[in-house]
């Protein structure tokens, strides 16, 4: 465990050296927007697509997997769902606990430091998870956002949904790698160079980045903050590890790193959907502080069991 524990911290230091030049005010809020836009667009994006580039597209589209991941990921959002539902808030603050309690910081936290932890192979299971998380779940809140605002589904909202999905850089990187894997040909040597280089990049801009936005954050209620970190620090990984070591067996090796990305902490960008739409922000945004920090423990653990 403390093995593991040594090959984590690092990865949260470099969250901790963000977040201390966050508070210091080394890095205000238009500061810390650039870079994050730089590893949104630029340098993840980069090493999204160069490891969509390279994969085997039979492997990836391995329905058992994507079944087992999004299927238990569903149960989970369900309860959440659920959970908030008896407090008798709005459906979009129920879509918003919802989506915290299954959605993990996979672009700028898992697929960078799980990649360099448990070797590159370990890119195909990540994308998938990111895909389903892409895919469904983003589509997912917004319809639910949309109904709740207008009773039902509308053109607009299919419209709304869709736009969504293709203007994310992240969405667009993976499907331009797809696509240039179906081709069989090569990435050429000067392209995936820059690739590389962009790439490289994602890990330290990405942490750095969750750093200088965890500085921002404050604490709100802290009740839901634990429930919802509980949901996805805990239950998620749990339900994830049933679904892929006992209901549909997959790959070992693919199971283990599947369970450890569900153990991510809540997604940074549901806080900017909650923004986006003024839904329960305070509340994301304690419960992306909450799980990142208490990710330190879980995580290893995780990484420990599976290792």
């Amino acid at each position: 465990m403390s093995e593991v524990l040594f090959q984590v911290l690092p990865f949260f230091a470099l969250i901790g050296i963000g977040a201390a030049a966050g508070a210091s005010g080394m890095f205000d809020a238009g500061a810390g927007r650039v870079l994050t836009d730089f590893v949104f667009y630029f340098a993840l994006s980069a090493l999204l697509f160069r490891f969509a580039a390279g994969l085997d597209l039979a492997a990836l589209f391995d329905w058992r997997v994507i079944g087992a991941y999004a299927s238990a990921s569903l149960v989970v959002y369900a309860l959440a769902f659920a959970v908030a539902a008896r407090r008798g808030v709005s459906l979009s603050e129920r879509a918003v606990e919802a989506q915290c309690a299954v959605v993990g910081n996979v672009g700028f936290l898992g697929l960078p430091m799980l990649t360099m932890l448990m070797g590159e192979a370990a890119a195909l299971p990540i994308l998938q998870v990111l895909t389903v998380d892409l895919l469904l779940f983003a589509a997912l809140i917004v319809t639910l956002f949309s109904i709740d605002r207008e009773g039902r589904v509308t053109p607009r909202t299919l419209l709304r949904v869709g736009g969504a999905l293709v203007r994310n850089p992240m969405l667009v990187a993976i499907f331009a790698g797809f696509a240039w894997a179906a081709t069989g040909v090569a990435v050429p040597g000067p392209l995936s160079d820059v690739l590389r280089l962009l790439g490289d990049a994602a890990t330290p801009g990405a942490l750095f980045a969750i750093g200088v936005s965890l500085a921002r954050k404050s604490a709100e209620r802290l009740s839901v903050a634990s429930w919802l970190s509980t949901c996805k620090l805990g239950l998620h990984p749990l339900c994830v590890a049933i679904a892929v070591f006992v209901l549909f067996p997959v790959p070992s090796e693919a199971a283990k790193v599947i369970v450890t990305t569900a153990a991510l902490p809540v997604a940074g960008n549901v806080f900017i959907l909650a923004q986006s739409y003024d839904v329960a922000p305070q509340r994301v945004s304690t419960a992306i502080l909450v799980s990142t920090i208490v990710s330190i423990a879980t995580l290893t653990a995780t990484l420990a069991l599976t290792a």
